[in-house]
């Protein structure tokens, strides 16, 4: 089968000109989507990927359609691939059954996985700067007053859970953790 997937950011964009594409290019389905690129978990993308089966195209105007980040977008395209789905984007004339298709698909996850390694040394670079300008990483330590105050509450009985966290300022978690601790230790 083939399904043709088309998708703009809001409401008030078109889809004429993806639809015209898509239609010159021929299709026995069509899924349309007007969400953000910006979110990889999109209803009808979701669809998208639950109905097609080894065999089945899906057929884009542009990969774009598929997301915003590269990132998404190959893994999109891996999960197809992987599932025995051929992958067509007509303006990019990318195939996966060619060997451009193919070799354009490694092109893509050689930048995707530059993209990630950019990430993880930019965040390296940036966590090593502010630890020589003497900035504390982690999360701060907690005040042991607060603690025992947020127990003295919790031990009254007067407050709710919400009440004592409002009021002290610990997290709810921790709170769980400090009685849980008091209770392993009697």
């Amino acid at each position: 089968m083939r399904i043709a997937y088309a998708r703009v950011s809001t409401d008030a964009q078109e889809l004429h000109r993806q639809l015209d594409a898509l239609e010159k290019e021929g299709y026995d389905k069509l899924i349309k989507e007007k969400y953000t690129g910006t979110r990889k978990d999109r209803p009808e993308l979701q669809r998208l990927l639950d109905i097609t089966r080894e065999g089945d195209t899906v057929i884009v105007e542009s990969i774009s359609r598929l997301g915003r980040k590269t990132l998404d977008i190959l893994s999109i395209i891996e999960e197809l691939t992987n599932k025995g789905i051929i992958f067509i984007s007509i303006k990019e004339k990318m195939d996966t059954t060619t060997p451009t298709g193919t070799a354009m698909l490694g092109m893509i996850a050689v930048i995707a996985q530059l993209e990630r390694d950019m990430i993880v040394q930019r965040t390296k670079e940036g966590l090593e700067s502010a630890k020589k300008r003497g900035v504390k990483l982690g999360r701060p330590k907690l005040d042991d007053q607060k603690v025992k105050d947020a127990l003295n509450l919790y031990d009254g009985g007067n407050h709710s859970i919400k009440d004592i966290i409002r009021i002290t300022g610990i997290s709810q978690g921790k709170l769980y953790k400090e009685i849980n601790k008091r209770k392993i230790n009697s």
